[in-house]
């Protein structure tokens, strides 16, 4: 298949996926428990233009000719490395299932990716819709299964040629050790985070109160960059607490597929005691629980929104990724002291900084050791912007540019030249 093939299929692809988009999005809410509204006008619009994205790179993926030392000819072949396993986590499906088999498949690779156990349901509906739009039998392939079975056998497989997984730092481990075990394929990682969100005493409180807001409780919780440790400077500390706490109270929490709400419920009964034992840590640990804290109803797997102030840096609630609605706000007294706690942790995925002064977001925006640094904003993705983590939130980039590397071989050919015309 010819790199424009591979580029009109995946356009036919991404207009079968915006003609679908109200019962894909209905899927989605179904498969995950994430609102509608999001699915339908958030995330299923970014996953068609990250098809479009990517059908514009198929074609113009090319290597170089190289000048050397002596006479010869030398060009660089860019190949598709082979077959990619993908293995997807359960909080953003469809679009994670966007970011590895957008630029697998622009590149020509083939696939075989593993779904969540929880949330298998859209990406076989759009596996369909891409055989409808032409994409021969074999190339991409759907595994839905449990991570110690279909994922390690993904993972462990010797004719996988590249493995890309997202979802914890634990099974992120696992995952490259299983790659190293087996074959030595490459891997990319994107992990879990626990990302500061960093408001300056110069900010605009009320945007930056709805921006945290934002940051913490999108998508229940669930997100792996959510910006989980607010940290608030000591002279405006008082007024962004109480207007956090009023704002996480006026959150409407409740059937996803109903209009105005904001908030449904956890993925599942695990991750719903998962985020309950944290919030019971964060009170033993004498935070002081400002609003929440406890179930909402007596069906699903709803949880209050919650908002701990007094916040310590050796909390469990500060150290670990809780995955939930639940936001830590700690008081930090200079530049200084809030980099270097912004840094004391074993993630680096993301952060945000919220300050009108340009010298302060340039100081921070570069001694904060995260892959992606949101100023006077969060949760910004475009299909060009690259996302991934330092330190334990990942290896590699995805999206944008970046995301080509993973999927292609580098080969130099060198011949040499009789008699050439000119070196």
């Amino acid at each position: 298949m010819t790199p424009y093939e591979r580029s009109r299929i995946l356009l036919r692809f991404a207009d079968l996926v915006e003609k679908h988009n109200d019962e894909i999005a209905a899927l989605e809410t179904w498969n995950n428990g994430k609102i509608y509204e999001q699915a339908a006008k958030i995330e299923l619009p970014m996953f068609v233009r990250l098809f479009h994205y990517y059908a514009g790179w198929a074609d113009k993926i090319h290597g170089l000719t190289v000048p050397a030392d002596g006479p010869y000819h030398v060009q660089t072949l860019h190949e598709p490395i082979g077959v990619a396993g993908q293995i997807i986590p359960w909080n953003f499906p469809l679009l994670m299932f966007a970011w590895k088999v957008g630029p697998a498949l622009a590149c020509g690779n083939t696939i075989v990716l593993k779904t969540a156990e929880q949330t298998p349901l859209t990406a076989l509906y759009v596996a369909k819709l891409f055989h409808e739009a032409g994409l021969p039998p074999g190339v991409l392939n759907i595994v839905s299964g449990y991570g110690p079975t279909a994922g390690a056998a993904l993972a462990n497989h010797m004719d996988v040629d590249k493995l890309a997984f997202t979802g914890s730092t634990k099974t992120g481990k696992i995952v490259l050790e299983l790659a190293a075990r087996s074959n030595l394929k490459p891997v990319t990682l994107e992990l879990g985070g626990k990302s500061p969100f960093i408001v300056c005493e110069d900010a605009d409180i009320d945007t930056a109160v709805e921006q945290a807001h934002f940051a913490l409780f999108f998508n229940q919780g669930q997100c792996c960059c959510a910006g989980s440790r607010t940290y608030v400077h000591e002279h405006v500390y008082d007024e962004f607490l109480e207007k956090a706490k009023a704002r996480a109270m006026r959150r409407i929490v409740g059937d996803p597929f109903k209009k105005d709400v904001e908030q449904g419920p956890q993925i599942d009964s695990e991750q719903f005691e998962k985020v309950l034992r944290y919030i019971k840590s964060g009170i033993e640990s004498n935070a002081t629980l400002e609003c929440g804290g406890g179930r909402l109803g007596s069906k699903g797997f709803y949880i209050e929104p919650t908002v701990f102030s007094n916040v310590q840096d050796d909390m469990l609630i500060a150290k670990d990724e809780i995955f939930g609605p639940v936001q830590s706000i700690l008081k930090f007294k200079d530049l200084d002291e809030v980099i270097r706690r912004a840094n004391t942790t074993s993630y680096g995925l993301a952060a945000g900084v919220f300050t009108k002064n340009m010298d302060t977001a340039n100081t921070l925006s570069r001694a904060l050791r995260a892959g992606t640094v949101w100023v006077n904003c969060f949760d910004v993705f475009d299909a060009a912007i690259p996302f991934g983590g330092y330190k334990m939130s990942g290896i590699g980039r995805e999206k944008g540019i970046y995301s080509l590397h993973n999927y292609l071989q580098v080969k130099a050919v060198v011949t040499p030249l009789n008699d050439p015309a000119w070196l």
